[in-house]
């Protein structure tokens, strides 16, 4: 299936994109799907560890915007996040993967951190390790604790699964004139205001210069490809 271009990987998934046609929860075909990918990078050669989140439909701004409590409507976030971390790790485990589902955040005042965990001895041990990124804090999000643990990690690449199949200049959905980039630099993300990651994650990848790759987990094979530099995908780096 040809060789990797990167060996050390962590995948974001968005909780829009497990949610796949569902109005709310998962859509296990899909988790199953993802999970498979998995697998199959992992047969490649690839560590992978992934951060997954729990779906903006939750977040505590959309309830709030609907006129319900902002505190009520980020534990519905972190809940729904718990719930994704879960439904993966159950999918890769009956495929004979093994896995670890950990948080994303490292809470020094009460628990170990997240080196004391064991995550990359877990990673280097042949397991997949999972975070559930979800905390209900507008201040450190998942995309934020998704690049903070690729550079702990010392990943080859941050890679983002979303909806689409790249970044684009504007909405695809709505924009049929938008502009799909091939490459394009943190910078230019920041400075064109560019829907990839929030601007923390993008700063941290950047100083850590790791790409960020954007592709579509709703591809088949898009993420064996992704790791061998092929298919469909914006690389966001230099």
């Amino acid at each position: 299936m040809g060789q990797l271009k990167y060996k050390r990987v962590l995948v974001k998934v968005s909780g829009e994109a497990l949610m796949g046609e569902q109005e709310f929860g998962i859509d296990q075909d899909v988790v199953n799907r993802v999970a498979g990918e998995i697998r199959d990078a992992r047969d490649l050669g690839a560590e992978v560890c992934v951060v997954i989140g729990g779906g903006n439909i939750f977040r505590g701004v959309s309830v709030a915007a609907k006129g319900g409590d902002r505190v009520r409507g980020d534990h519905m976030g972190m809940l729904a996040t718990v719930m994704n971390c879960l439904a993966m790790t159950n999918a890769l485990e009956s495929l004979d993967v093994p896995a670890v589902p950990m948080s994303a955040i490292a809470m020094d005042e009460i628990c170990e951190t997240f080196t004391q965990r064991g995550a990359k001895t877990h990673l280097e041990a042949g397991k997949v390790v999972l975070f559930a990124a979800g905390t209900g804090n507008p201040y450190f999000t998942t995309d934020s604790g998704a690049a903070l643990r690729a550079a702990e990690m010392q990943c080859d690449a941050l890679l983002k699964g979303t909806q689409v199949d790249g970044v684009y200049s504007a909405d695809p959905k709505k924009d049929p004139n938008a502009v799909r980039f091939e490459t394009i630099s943190h910078g230019e993300v920041l400075a064109k205001g560019l829907k990839v990651m929030d601007a923390a994650a993008i700063a941290l990848a950047q100083d850590g210069n790791i790409p960020i790759i954007v592709f579509s987990i709703h591809e088949s094979d898009g993420l064996v490809e992704v790791l061998q530099g092929k298919g469909r995908a914006t690389v966001v780096s230099g």
